[in-house]
């Protein structure tokens, strides 16, 4: 069978070790070489282009049911618990705890309940809003783990690396966040991160008020697009007096839409995750489809 493998970065180093173990099973392998943002992100046309039968997809969980033949290989890692009992001492003012973290570590989620619960926690594992995979799982899009139980508990614990996925958690909560890190061997309190959030979006749909012109931004990635709402939102802007034109790329370069002079704000029906953590590497402002909207109801 002719495969090409897919890796994301962090698991790139161990591509030409599978790559031979399946040629040694008598396999056609090929290795896609594209950055891999996620299982939103399917080499899928790769494949298409150089006839393989099939994409084998490293690292993540899957994410949305694709016409090709994909095959996912879940990286799951048991990580050091003894960063737990350090943190009874953080949780101390807090009763109800909700407990989120990776694909690679949601198969400890119940040996981490059983542990708080035996220091006397009441402990809560919400459910994804249905593009992670699992109950306690979030991704960067979706943080619905923690977001369904935040009106139940009292804080919320990130356990594992990496501050991406949990900074998604924290901008849909309100309540404390605090993030276990077994592999640095730290903890930090994330709430500032949401505040901080919250002044950067005011100061983006300030700067987008006096905007003329719009660029919004669609990717071809399988799991991000969508240009059903970026047409929603070019009539939108159209019906408000203003001029709105659609982006399209694969990926994003911050360079080429700085490059568009004459584009005075962008807004965001990508990964979501481009407004939120990139908006210093463009020259204008990029709003999210909700920011838009704030925008729009200040500029009435």
């Amino acid at each position: 069978m002719k495969v090409l493998l897919q890796f994301p970065e962090g698991l790139k180093q161990y591509a030409l070790e599978y790559a031979k173990k399946l040629e040694g099973k008598g396999d056609e392998v090929m290795i896609s070489a594209s950055p891999s943002f996620g299982a939103c992100d399917l080499a899928i046309d790769e494949a298409k282009k150089v006839g393989a039968e099939k994409l084998i997809h490293f690292g993540h969980a899957e994410f949305m049911k694709v016409d090709f033949n994909v095959e996912y290989v879940e990286y799951r890692i048991d990580a050091d618990l003894s960063m737990l009992e350090k943190s009874l001492e953080e949780l101390k003012p807090y009763k109800k705890l909700g407990i989120v973290t990776t694909v690679q570590h949601v198969q400890q989620l119940e040996k981490i309940k059983e542990f708080y619960e035996k220091n006397g926690k009441e402990v809560l594992i919400g459910k994804p809003y249905g593009l992670a995979k699992y109950s306690g799982q979030i991704l960067g899009c979706d943080p619905g783990s923690a977001a369904s139980i935040d009106n139940d508990v009292d804080a919320h614990i990130y356990f594992g690396g990496g501050l991406f996925h949990p900074l998604g958690a924290v901008y849909a909560t309100k309540k404390p966040f605090l993030a276990i890190d077994p592999f640095a061997k730290k903890m930090e309190w994330l709430d500032r991160y949401r505040e901080k959030r919250k002044g950067i979006e005011k100061a983006m749909i300030i700067r987008a008020l006096e905007a003329r012109n719009f660029g919004i931004l669609v990717s071809t990635k399988t799991g991000q697009y969508n240009m059903k709402l970026a047409e929603i939102i070019k009539e939108k802007l159209g019906k408000s007096g203003l001029y709105a034109t659609i982006l399209i790329a694969n990926t994003f370069d911050f360079d080429s839409l700085n490059n568009m002079l004459e584009i005075e704000a962008f807004v965001n029906t990508a990964c979501p995750r481009l407004a939120t953590d990139d908006y210093e590497r463009l020259r204008k402002p990029i709003l999210t489809p909700a920011m838009l909207e704030d925008m729009l109801k200040m500029k009435k």
